[in-house]
């Protein structure tokens, strides 16, 4: 009886305001729009936006100590389906002693909406829906009508970038299940969280009214990967806990919680550890210093080293290069990272490489592998490669570097960059400028430490046959350039990119033989490649949406389908990639698509599901975020009697995978 007394006097209060204010326009007005067109038999993404006047909050679908949820009674045409609502992480709003769970904003609410099989024209969809709108002082039950006419048609999404804003409000789902236990008057929930992810001023929002006192302050504490929170207990002991835990900054865990072990002790958390910011700043040079082994990055360290090598014991020189070379490192991965930053501030899902998920930037990529190729191959001279005039050269080889290393996340890498995006801004930036630090040790210990220095071998012919060498996986990653492009804008895409790089090379060419008749071509022939470049870009065309890649005896991947198979018993193997990630790619040659993989796994019954990422998904963008990922390769393997998936290395053997097949089970 207690507990409803604040409530019973909150109402009675508000009844006069009710009164008073029946016949005005509703505080909260809600809006049903879909994100675009959908197929007959396919889905396609609702949101009920809540706009709310200012001075006034709506409530989340547990509205704590006081308040009501909303209501929505909906009519669907025969074989349409709607899924759960999905509601944006709340507030807390104390008002007299009263915890309440709200919005005090323009709020919206995502729902996945099936459209029937037989469907034509367009879909009819209408709901009567309630609400209760509050101020501080007063609260007035509304209701009203929402109606949409769903278009079948095949088209794209026409509100992609408001649906974005709206899924990046929402709290993203745990990957693997938290544990709770009550210990006298206290629950102790223990959610798996990274140790390097940060959280400022947690707060747990229970999803169900019953057994935690909303009132109460709430503890928090660090052990390891886990969060530990510690809540009073109001009443019963609880079979299950869901909710949502806040992390102190906007974004938001779904939790759900079964009845195991919680550890003890840990330390206590209230702001922003120094430890995680630490350990993201080392896995992001760990992982820049070992990019510099890829195909793409690898022959530029190379140039740079031979460059170092002619310059013999000029010292003063070689440190020079060595630092304008890792000044334009830094500042290229550094501005890379903050445009990635302002991208998703905007409400689009982006990660790593988002910038290769635009068939404008894969073309530039493919002219600049191009013109390395050609240059290691001697057709010309590059000073921005040689390095030879002046440090500009070095700090433009160091950008150039940063701007081609970015299609893979390698090992350390992927986790560092995940807590990137958790971070504060300025430390954000920090981990992206170690990343540029990371591509640059080689050349800084070669400069810097006379005695490796001295043991780079003598200019020779040598360099030249090296050279050629290493025009082979520069020509490759151009030659991978293109199947983007195909994959991305289809047969005219590609069409543009043979076109304007087999017009690279013959200016390029051209500029060689002028070259070596001491005749001087750099700026023209700059300035020809620059319109070029620019007329590529304008002119390349985008397909809609590229369809996924789905290797044979694959599916495409879905939670949905993941946890349906895993329902079923059945163990589940998960791969996300993209085709402009070389790792992704040497991996599933190396690894995942043999014949010998494909039979055990045929032989086990395990189930392959690939999410392809070429195209930038929002959902897999989601799904990498919750698992505290800003890239691929993520690799996921999910045993049958398992909670939680085995997240696997990011350098996959045959044997890794062929002896977690035959696992007697």
């Amino acid at each position: 009886m207690i507990r409803w007394l604040p409530l019973f006097v909150f109402a009675l209060l508000a009844q006069p305001a009710v009164a008073q204010i029946a016949s005005r326009q509703n505080a909260i007005r809600p809006e049903l729009i879909a994100e675009g067109p959908a197929t007959p038999g396919g889905e396609v993404e609702l949101a009920i936006l809540m706009h709310t006047d200012p001075g006034w909050h709506g409530y989340w679908l547990n509205p704590g100590d006081a308040g009501l949820p909303m209501k929505i009674e909906w009519q669907l045409p025969k074989g349409a389906r709607l899924g759960p609502l999905r509601f944006p992480v709340p507030d807390k709003l104390l008002v007299a002693g009263i915890v309440n769970y709200v919005y005090e904003r323009d709020y919206a609410l995502l729902t996945r909406f099936t459209v029937p099989a037989n469907a034509r024209g367009v879909v009819p969809i209408r709901a009567e829906a309630q609400w209760l709108a509050c101020t501080d002082k007063i609260c007035v039950p509304e209701r009203g009508s929402i109606s949409l006419n769903v278009p079948t048609a095949m088209g794209e999404a026409t509100e992609r970038v408001r649906f974005d804003e709206w899924r990046r409000a929402l709290p993203r789902p745990l990957a693997s299940p938290a544990r709770f236990a009550v210990r006298d008057n206290k629950i102790e929930i223990a959610v798996p969280l990274p140790a390097s992810v940060m959280v400022g001023q947690p707060y747990f929002f229970p999803a169900d009214d019953g057994p935690i006192d909303y009132a109460a302050p709430q503890g928090f504490r660090r052990k390891g990967d886990l969060l530990i929170a510690e809540l009073e207990r109001r009443r019963g002991n609880p079979e299950r806990l869901s909710g949502v835990l806040a992390l102190g900054d906007g974004r938001g865990l779904e939790i759900k919680a079964i009845p195991g072990q919680v550890p003890k002790g840990g330390q206590s958390v209230g702001g922003l550890g120094a430890n995680a910011l630490f350990y993201a700043l080392f896995g992001a040079m760990v992982g820049g210093l070992l990019l510099n082994l890829m195909p793409c990055v690898f022959p530029i360290l190379a140039l740079k080293a031979l460059h170092l090598a002619k310059l013999g014991g000029d010292e003063s020189r070689a440190r020079r290069d060595a630092l304008a070379y890792t000044a334009g490192a830094i500042i290229g991965t550094g501005l890379l990272g903050a445009a990635l930053l302002a991208i998703r501030a905007g409400g689009s899902a982006a990660g790593w490489a988002f910038q290769l998920q635009d068939p404008r930037t894969t073309i530039v990529l493919l002219l600049l592998t191009t013109a390395i190729t050609l240059n290691l191959l001697r057709a010309f001279e590059l000073p921005v490669l040689a390095g030879e005039h002046n440090p500009q050269g070095s700090f433009g080889t160091g950008a150039l570097a940063a701007f081609v290393a970015t299609p893979c996340a390698g090992p350390f890498l992927g986790a560092a960059l995940g807590t990137a995006l958790l971070l504060p801004i300025y430390g954000s930036i920090a981990v992206f400028a170690a990343l540029g630090l990371g591509l640059a040790i080689p050349f800084l210990l070669i400069a810097f430490i006379p005695i490796l220095r001295g043991r780079l071998p003598r200019p020779g012919p040598w360099m030249v046959r090296l050279q050629r060498f290493l025009a082979i996986p520069m020509a490759a990653t151009a030659v991978g350039c293109l199947w983007l492009l195909y994959r991305q804008g289809g047969p005219a895409a590609l069409l543009v990119g043979l076109g304007v790089a087999g017009a690279l090379t013959l200016l390029l060419y051209l500029t060689g033989l002028r070259q070596r008749r001491g005749q001087r071509t750099g700026w023209a022939a700059f300035g020809v490649a620059l319109l070029l470049t620019g007329v590529a870009a304008t002119q390349v065309p985008r397909q809609p949406q590229a369809a996924a890649r789905v290797p044979l005896g694959s599916e495409a991947w879905s939670e949905t389908a993941v946890e349906k198979y895993r329902a079923a018993g059945k163990p589940v193997f998960v791969y996300f990639t993209a085709d402009w990630c070389l790792t992704c790619k040497a991996n599933e040659a190396a690894a995942i698509e043999r014949q010998a993989t494909r039979e055990a796994f045929g032989k086990a019954g395990i189930r392959v599901f690939v999410g392809d990422w070429t195209n930038g998904d929002p959902a897999i963008t989601r799904f990498l975020e919750g698992r505290g990922r800003a890239g691929v390769p993520l690799y996921l393997w999910y045993e049958p009697g398992r909670a939680e998936p085995e997240e696997l290395p990011q350098i996959l053997t045959p044997g890794m995978l062929i002896e977690r097949a035959l696992r007697p089970r």
